[in-house]
């Protein structure tokens, strides 16, 4: 009984694990947006398909826990760390993640809206590309990158209309020259 006791309570703390690693790089990068929203973000122009702002944090919050359960089950049906069916998941999970915590420092930290879409469509591919892994060794886990593959298709879009409409405020395009040549020669 003890045993069974002990083999649930691990059980629950790995899975506790994997759903908490990808919220705490969504913690830490909700911070890093809530102080850029009111001094750059709200001074951009938005498609009329952006959601209001107070989406994302629910949105991300599943979608991370969602990720994070799908790489346990990865880890536990494809032999854990060491196994060779989980290896290429669990790296292309990694890698995905990487990515999508990279975003948030790129396009508000930086304020580089063409640097955050470079990132976005890497991270989309790489997301797709980890489902279709995931999926491979347990095809609940692969399901779970449905909706987030399909949010990410979202959010690119979001992306790119925000570069296309707010050229003159992204920090990663160059400064345009006010006057031209002919003019500093008078």
């Amino acid at each position: 009984m003890a045993d069974n006791q002990e083999a649930l309570a691990g059980k629950i703390l790995r899975i506790a694990g994997a759903v908490i690693l990808p919220n705490v790089g969504g913690i830490v990068n909700g911070q890093l947006t809530r102080r850029n929203l009111k001094n750059w973000y709200v001074n951009l122009n938005f498609p009329s398909f952006r959601p209001p702002n107070w989406v994302f944090a629910p949105m991300w919050t599943s979608l991370y826990a969602g990720m994070g359960y799908g790489s346990y089950l990865v880890w536990r049906d494809g032999g854990g760390f060491g196994g060779e069916e989980a290896r290429l998941p669990l790296i292309a999970y990694g890698t995905q993640l990487a990515l999508n915590w990279a975003w948030t420092p790129i396009f508000f930290g930086q304020h580089n809206i063409k640097g955050g879409l470079i990132d976005i469509i890497a991270l989309t591919t790489t997301a797709s590309a980890c489902g279709i892994l995931f999926y491979r060794v347990n095809k609940v886990a692969g399901l779970l990158f449905v909706p987030y593959v399909a949010w990410l298709g979202f959010a690119t879009a979001l992306n790119y209309a925000m570069w296309k409409l707010n050229p003159e405020k992204d920090a990663g395009e160059e400064e345009k020259p006010t006057t031209s040549s002919h003019a500093k020669s008078n």
